[in-house]
C-alpha cells in the first residue's frame, strides 16, 4: 500500500509556520480540557496521516464538493479560470490567490493555513484559561510537526508559560535535538512522542523518511524523563496491516521496554482523514477504510502489558 498526496513536505525558509487551526474543548490531546494549536508542515509523509492538510508547510485550497451550492460566485473572481462549479479547482492552474474563498457563501472553498504571530496565538488561546484552570488542562501544539519551527514554538510556549498555562507538544520525533533543547524543551511540560515503525525500511516506505533520528531522540527524551526533567508519553498509532502487525508491535514493545518506558498510549486507527485528503486534491488508494474494533486494540495492549508497560 502506498499513498502520496504531496511531495515530502519540509519547512521552508519562513521564520514562522502557518496556523492550520486552533481547536478548543479537546479531551484527547493531553490532561484536562485543552486547546490545540495545529501548525502546517511536516518532514514525514505518513500514508495514513490524520491531518493530511498539515503536511505541506505552505498555503493550500480546500474544496468540499458536498458544500458547493453551484452559485458560480467563484467564477467571477478567478482570473486563472481554474474553477469548475461542483468539481472544484484545477490545481495545475490555481495560483492560491484565495479570492474564491472570500466570495464562497457556503464555505465550500476555504484557505488552509493562516499567518499568526506567537503573541496572537497566546491571546487567542488565553480566553480558554477558565477551562484550563478548572480541569488541569492547557494548550497542546500539534500539526504537522511543530518542531520544524523551533524558535516560533519556543516563543509561543514561553508566552503560554508566562500566563501559567500548561504546555504539551505532540511530535513525530523527527527534529533537531539541539534546536529542540535550546528553544522548545525549556518551556514544555509534557511531550507526546509518536512511534510508528521500528523497521527503518518500513518507516521510509510508509512515512517517507527513515527513523534513526526519531529513535535517537526517543532515547534522549526518555533518559531526560527518567531524571525528572520532562513528562513523556510514547504513543503508537495502530494502522491495520502497517503499524498494527505482530512483528512491529512486538518490536516497539521490546524497544520501549529496553529503554525503561513504563507507559504508552495506543491510538486506534481512524479513517476520517480520507475526506480531508480528497478536499485538498489528494487521493486515497489502498488504505484501511474502517474504524478499529476494541477487541483488536485489546490484542495489542497485551503485547505491552506482558512487558510491564501500562497502556492508556
Amino acid at each position: 500500500m502506498k499513498v502520496r498526496m504531496n511531495p515530502l513536505a519540509t519547512a521552508d525558509k519562513r521564520d514562522a509556520p502557518l496556523v492550520l487551526e486552533i481547536k478548543g474543548a479537546s479531551l484527547d490531546d493531553g490532561p484536562g480540557i485543552r486547546t490545540v494549536v495545529f501548525l502546517k508542515g511536516c518532514p514525514l509523509d505518513c500514508a495514513w496521516c490524520h491531518n493530511p492538510e498539515s503536511k505541506k508547510a505552505g498555503p493550500e485550497l480546500s474544496f468540499d464538493a458536498e458544500k458547493c451550492i453551484g452559485c458560480r460566485e467563484c467564477l467571477s473572481v478567478c482570473r486563472e479560470g481554474a474553477l469548475d462549479p461542483g468539481r472544484g479547482p484545477d490545481r495545475s492552474r490555481c495560483t492560491l490567490c484565495m479570492a474564491c474563498t472570500e466570495v464562497c457563501p457556503s464555505k465550500a472553498l476555504e484557505p488552509v493555513g493562516r499567518t499568526m504571530e506567537p503573541d496572537e496565538v497566546v491571546s487567542a488561546v488565553s480566553k480558554d484559561m477558565p477551562f484550563f484552570d478548572a480541569s488541569g488542562g492547557g494548550v497542546t501544539l500539534s500539526g504537522g510537526e511543530p518542531t520544524l519551527f523551533p524558535r516560533y514554538c519556543g516563543e509561543l510556549m514561553q508566552g503560554l508559560k508566562a500566563r501559567g498555562i500548561h504546555t504539551l507538544l505532540e511530535t513525530s520525533g523527527h527534529f533537531s535535538r539541539s534546536a529542540f533543547d535550546a528553544h522548545i524543551r525549556p518551556h514544555t511540560d509534557t511531550v507526546y512522542f509518536d512511534i510508528k515503525l521500528i523497521s527503518p525500511e518500513a518507516h521510509k516506505q510508509y512515512c517517507g523518511v527513515g527513523n534513526a533520528r526519531i529513535l535517537e531522540n526517543l532515547e534522549h527524551l526518555l533518559a531526560f524523563h527518567r531524571a525528572g526533567g520532562l513528562e513523556l508519553l510514547p504513543r503508537i498509532p495502530l494502522v491495520p496491516g502497517i503499524t498494527a502487525t505482530l512483528a512491529n508491535i512486538t518490536a516497539v514493545a521490546d524497544h520501549l521496554s529496553a529503554l525503561g518506558a513504563r507507559k504508552v498510549q495506543l491510538l486506534p486507527y481512524n479513517p476520517l482523514w480520507h475526506g480531508k485528503t480528497v478536499n485538498i486534491g489528494g487521493r486515497v488508494d489502498g488504505v484501511p477504510g474502517g474504524f478499529m474494533a476494541p477487541e483488536e486494540v485489546a490484542q495489542w495492549e497485551t503485547c505491552f502489558e506482558k512487558r510491564g508497560i501500562e497502556t492508556l
